[in-house]
């Protein structure tokens, strides 16, 4: 019994035993398929059970289906998790080490750097499209836009109106006093109420809409009442009738 239990502690494997595992998502039987590939001496034999692995690689991984060129994806796998000791044919290029370890080259990264950093780069933009503007009724509507999106943003960031003079006075700022805006209307900050008085004079959710709510609310009120009356007087004469509802 003690050999039997030493026999088997032998034959036991602990994670702790065995080899780093190189692609966690195909799992370990899959590495020691591959592992068994590279000590195949027969380059047929070894050729014929490499498709065999790829097929059983793509079966694990059907996500890998949505991706493009998917099989080139698991041949790469295939001589990753054989550290490029495998020899089979590819249909593919056959990845190395160096390839592998390679860094891409850089990004080019626009670099702005705005000089009103709370309006941002593309305002700064437009300002300069409406400064180079010789059009003069072109040019007060481009002034009427920026003043209308500078008023937005500091509603935004600081949920309080502002003054049409304090946008006026950080434009001459920014513009060095090029750009003035005069369409008042368009910068007119946004208030609730301003929405409840157009509804109720459109007669929306307005008083209207309110007092024939209540009136039929108490003509509702009305007719129960009156049929609870009708009931109790039959009850009274002896005369049970089913109630409607």
């Amino acid at each position: 019994m003690k050999t039997s239990l030493h026999l088997q502690k032998d034959l036991m494997e602990y994670n702790t035993t065995r080899n780093y595992l190189i692609m966690r998502e195909y799992g370990r039987h899959i590495q020691k398929m591959i592992e068994y590939l590279v000590a195949i001496e027969d380059p047929e034999i070894r050729q014929r059970n490499a498709h065999s692995v790829i097929e059983l690689m793509g079966f694990l991984n059907p996500h890998l289906k949505n991706v493009e060129d998917f099989r080139h994806k698991l041949w790469d796998h295939l001589f990753l998790i054989s550290d490029f000791k495998l020899e089979v044919k590819s249909p593919y290029p056959i990845p190395t080490r160096e390839t592998l370890k390679a860094k891409p080259d850089a990004l080019g990264y626009p670099k702005r750097y705005p000089k009103f950093s709370h309006l941002g780069k593309n305002l700064e933009l437009i300002i300069n499209k409406a400064l180079s503007e010789e059009n003069q009724e072109k040019r007060n509507g481009f002034a009427n836009s920026i003043a209308y999106y500078m008023k937005l943003a500091y509603n935004n960031w600081h949920k309080e109106t502002v003054h049409d003079d304090a946008i006026q006075s950080e434009l001459t700022n920014i513009t060095g006093g090029q750009l003035e805006f005069t369409n008042t209307p368009y910068v007119k900050s946004y208030r609730a109420s301003d929405n409840r008085e157009r509804d109720r004079d459109r007669g929306g959710y307005g008083g209207d809409y309110r007092n024939k709510r209540n009136q039929k609310f108490q003509r509702n009120n009305n007719n129960n009442n009156n049929r609870n009356d009708r009931n109790d007087r039959n009850d009274r004469n002896g005369k049970f009738k089913k109630k409607r509802f």
